[in-house]
């Protein structure tokens, strides 16, 4: 499939399907395309032993380092062309964000036109359609504003560049909220009975709306608090954090190697459910806030308490176990000596987000006073080396023999514990 389109990126031209520019959409995607799927011919291809050169191919050593070199020149275009269709895919979104926002306007118009027939028109639906309008018109100008950071997902996107669980969850509430208060401010404004003025004035009492400000209260400090977590626990290095390529919707229901977090998906599935569960409130007693149950609002804190929890226990620091010779078949056993391959046995060398080739070429092992760049090894359909839990790399002539200390330094620059070899003449 990689070659086949490899093949039909080769034909075209101009602005249009062949364009591989990054000044516009068609060429950065284009260009990002071809260059994946040049990177994976090319690994297939060595991975099946062809394209060495003769000069390389007597030696298992030379041909190793020459595979590994010769990838992450490729790994390099893939990331720069990912990049560039990241940053042109980030420019676009913001227009996308505004015909969802004045789409839900539209539905709202109809979903009122349509309730109100045999029931008849309302100042409350007058009220809802133009606290839809003043908060669309509110919301337009910020994403004009956020437009080169994706328009309304600029507030939501971290700074490892995925969405935000905890600020999405969050948004949500503080934009029902607003609605909610400018529906109740629309109506106060039209209203000339003073017995309806005092009423509306009524609905914003705290015993009423009490559930729903106290989980909008908590769903803000999460988001507050996950944010200072994080950054304390990258800085401690005891959390590897890469950053990616651009911010996509999986990412408010995985973690950052794509997997699905239990945590995130009970989040955001309680809140969704807490929030669509306020709106009918509002839509069925538009006088007042939204009263949510103290039984909801109190299943929404303990799913907070479990994602909050979660993010105290994901990740951890790098470990090595322990650092062997790596015997061939065939070969004797012995001491390690310069020039002979070790494995390095441990865990979480390579960090959630950090699968990409260019990150796993950007892995260091430090062993004395020489830093060696972990071999990229490849096979049909990814890489054998390096791995999670092992390392294989030749020890380097410049190693002095003795007694020497090796650490690993990960794509997202963590340090690992250090473990020491005895090295031999």
């Amino acid at each position: 499939m990689a070659v086949q389109e490899a093949g039909r990126s080769t034909h075209g031209g101009g602005h249009g399907g062949g364009c591989v520019c990054g000044d516009c959409p068609n060429g950065a995607r284009e260009g990002h395309r071809r260059a994946v799927a040049a990177f994976l011919a090319r690994r297939d291809e060595l991975a099946a032993g062809e394209g060495l050169p003769s000069a390389v191919a007597h030696s298992a050593g030379a041909s190793r380092q020459w595979v590994s070199d010769e990838l992450n020149r490729s790994a390099r275009d893939v990331a720069e062309r990912s990049r560039e269709a990241g940053e042109v895919w980030l420019r676009l979104l913001w227009r996308g964000t505004l015909f969802v926002v004045w789409g839900a306007v539209v539905v709202l118009a109809l979903a009122e036109a349509f309730t109100a027939i045999g029931a008849g028109w309302t100042p409350a639906r007058t009220a809802g359609l133009v606290a839809a309008l003043v908060t669309a018109a509110l919301l337009t100008g910020a994403a004009r504003v956020h437009r080169a950071r994706g328009g309304l997902l600029a507030p939501l996107i971290g700074e490892d560049n995925r969405l935000s669980t905890s600020r999405a969850v969050a948004a949500s509430w503080v934009l029902l909220v607003v609605f909610a208060v400018l529906v109740l401010a629309v109506q106060l404004a039209g209203a000339s009975d003073p017995v309806r003025r005092d009423a509306l004035i009524a609905g914003l009492e705290l015993t009423r709306a009490a559930g729903v400000l106290s989980v909008l209260a908590l769903t803000c400090a999460i988001a507050v608090t996950v944010r200072r977590v994080v950054g304390a626990r990258v800085l401690r290095q005891s959390l590897q954090k890469v950053r990616a390529d651009r911010p996509r919707a999986a990412d408010l229901l995985t973690d950052d190697s794509g997997r699905g977090n239990f945590g995130d998906v009970q989040f955001v599935l309680v809140s969704s459910v807490a929030v669509v569960f306020s709106a009918v409130r509002l839509a069925r007693r538009p006088e007042q806030l939204p009263d949510l149950p103290w039984g909801l609002a109190l299943l929404v804190v303990v799913s907070a308490a479990t994602y909050l929890a979660g993010k105290f226990a994901e990740g951890g620091r790098p470990v090595v176990l322990s650092v062997v010779r790596a015997r061939e078949a065939g070969d004797l056993d012995g001491p390690i000596r310069t020039g002979d391959d070790i494995e390095i046995r441990g865990a979480g060398f390579v960090p959630p987000g950090a699968q990409a080739p260019d990150r796993l070429a950007r892995m260091v092992v430090r062993i004395g006073t020489v830093h060696v760049h972990v071999p990229l090894v490849p096979v049909p359909g990814g890489f054998a080396n390096p791995t999670d839990s092992s390392l294989i790399l030749p020890v380097p002539v410049e190693v002095e023999p003795g007694r020497v200390d090796v650490q690993v330094v990960t794509a997202a620059g963590v340090e690992t514990n250090v473990c020491r070899i005895d090295v031999t003449d």
